[in-house]
């Protein structure tokens, strides 16, 4: 694979868990909201900031590559924060509850669900930057063991148990928040949804058309023979 084809097929990879973040943050403003926040001035601002946080993760994302060469550490701490910010954001209405189940002793059964989530979420992040294990033994977890290997497989976990806990509260919940609450329409989903998509898109063929402007990586010069 040539390195500008590497670079867009990471630039559609940064898009779609950006476009994730959003999935997360509709799902959760339907269902996992605390019944004091239902229709409140944030409950409504919620999903309108997930998308413009779900764009400028893409963006940010997309031109940390540009920033690989030069400045290598600055290019993943911009790329883990595009990514931890929106995480962070879409989760302080959970954050909330763990809070209040915490004071109250609740017992609600999803929450323990996610407490495994955000304990496998917050792994992940780790994993992602700190490069371990392979930091502590370079070599020697080159195709078995790699940080990136653990990392997809605590994401993927993590997803599982995120997606349990959502069905939960779905199943739990609904009838509870229903007569509250303004479910997002379709229209507003897939609104959401194909804004991002579309802006996203908008990002990856504009930083694609600007590879040729990024420094080429220095190659080793062979010896000579004398």
């Amino acid at each position: 694979m040539s390195t500008r084809a590497r670079h867009i097929c990471y630039f559609f990879d940064y898009a779609a868990l950006s476009m994730y973040s959003l999935g997360s943050a509709l799902a959760y403003s339907a269902y996992i909201f605390p019944a004091e926040w239902v229709n409140s001035t944030f409950h409504h601002c919620y999903i309108p900031i997930a998308v413009f946080n779900t764009v400028v993760s893409t963006s940010l994302s997309c031109y940390s590559r540009f920033l690989e060469m030069e400045r290598p550490r600055f290019s993943k701490a911009s790329r883990t924060l595009a990514f931890v910010y929106p995480y962070l954001f879409d989760s302080i209405p959970l954050f909330y509850r763990f809070y209040l189940c915490a004071a109250e002793s609740c017992t609600e059964a999803a929450i323990l669900v996610h407490y495994k989530h955000t304990i496998f979420a917050f792994l992940t992040c780790f994993i992602f930057a700190s490069h371990l294990p392979e930091r502590l033994a370079p070599g020697h977890f080159d195709y078995i063991g790699h940080s990136h290997q653990v990392f997809h497989v605590c994401g993927i976990i993590g997803t599982h148990f995120q997606m349990e806990a959502i069905m939960m509260d779905m199943a739990e919940r609904h009838n509870r928040l229903l007569p509250t609450s303004l479910l997002p329409s379709s229209l507003q989903t897939l609104g959401s949804m194909g804004i991002c998509m579309a802006v996203s898109l908008a990002v990856i063929g504009l930083c694609s058309m600007s590879l040729s402007f990024m420094p080429e990586p220095l190659h080793r010069e062979k010896p000579h023979g004398h």
